[in-house]
């Protein structure tokens, strides 16, 4: 009860555990979104390409969302990168050749 001092609460949902009204809901639209698609195997598969035709627009925002998660180095490792930082001194009036006059 709330501001009853004497009740400890539970220890709640486990960190990191999904909400059944959440689990269930998913399985619900991916079992629709198969069936929209012809069943089987490639159902899902099916319906979102359709979806891709008719609706491009919707499409390509879900593919941006989804494509960063799927960018990969070599062997699925981390991309690596080589930045490199370049500090020049130059004294007061000093023009360098590659500032183009500005």
């Amino acid at each position: 009860m709330a501001g009853n001092p004497n009740i400890q609460p539970g220890p709640g949902r486990p960190k990191g555990s999904v909400n059944k009204t959440t689990a269930l809901l998913k399985d619900a639209i991916l079992k629709a979104a198969q069936t929209a698609g012809g069943g089987g195997e490639d159902g899902i598969a099916n319906y979102l390409a359709d979806r891709a035709i008719d609706t491009p627009g919707p499409f390509l925002a879900l593919l941006g969302k989804v494509l960063p998660m799927q960018v990969t180095g070599e062997d699925g490792e981390a991309i690596k990168t080589d930045n490199t930082l370049r500090l020049v001194f130059m004294k007061p009036g000093d023009q360098r050749a590659d500032d183009h006059g500005s």
